[in-house]
């Protein structure tokens, strides 16, 4: 595999990764999406290893995740709003989904850098490279934001497609009266005048 392959194979895992980091962010209790969270990223690193032909070593991805990302406190924090009812579950959601896109996007980054420089799990030190993670991390928040609010824009404008269309399922419906109610009257279940008087209901409704 060229390295251009390797680099836009790359780049897709962690697309993707993120994508599900963000819809984990919306997991109605917390604790658990933070959990559901690591796995997804603890993944992407596995398939990372896998694309660069790297031993993976998950203790070790564990730790290395954990000492790049700290502890969190805006993550905590936007967890902490799903307890208030109501809209907690919402806006909580809506906070973790941005940092968790960002926070994946950032740690993908890092390892595909330090993977194509030829580092291993071996020389991986997460303090020579968290500068890099927090630049990568501030890059996915908005590409993160953007990314909702193009979903948000995608639903708006398939909401509006379905209200413009309705109308146009009328005439179909009535057309397959039409065509129950002859197919009645040639199995001589009705007259042809109640034929035409149910017609006439149908065209006038």
């Amino acid at each position: 595999m060229s390295d251009t392959n390797r680099t836009d194979n790359a780049n897709s895992i962690i697309k993707n990764h993120m994508i599900w980091s963000m819809g984990a962010g919306f997991i109605p209790v917390p604790i658990a999406d933070f959990f559901a969270v690591s796995a997804i990223q603890l993944d992407m690193i596995r398939q990372l290893c896998k694309l660069y032909d790297i031993d993976f070593k998950e203790t070790e991805g564990k730790a290395m995740i954990t000492a790049l990302t700290g502890t969190g406190i805006a993550r905590l924090g936007a967890r902490a709003v799903k307890f208030i009812p109501g809209v907690g579950s919402v806006l909580g959601g809506v906070t973790l989904a941005v940092l968790s896109g960002g926070t994946t996007y950032g740690l993908g980054e890092v390892f595909k850098k330090h993977f194509e420089t030829g580092g291993t799990f071996l020389d991986f030190d997460p303090s020579r490279l968290k500068a890099y993670y927090d630049e990568k991390f501030e890059k996915g928040k908005e590409m993160a934001k953007e990314m909702r609010q193009q979903q948000e824009k995608a639903a708006k404008m398939q909401d509006e497609v379905e209200i413009v269309e309705e109308p146009k399922r009328t005439p179909k419906s009535s057309v397959d009266q039409l065509k129950a109610v002859a197919d009645m009257m040639q199995q001589g279940l009705i007259t042809k005048e109640e034929f035409e008087t149910l017609k006439k209901k149908i065209l006038d409704a």
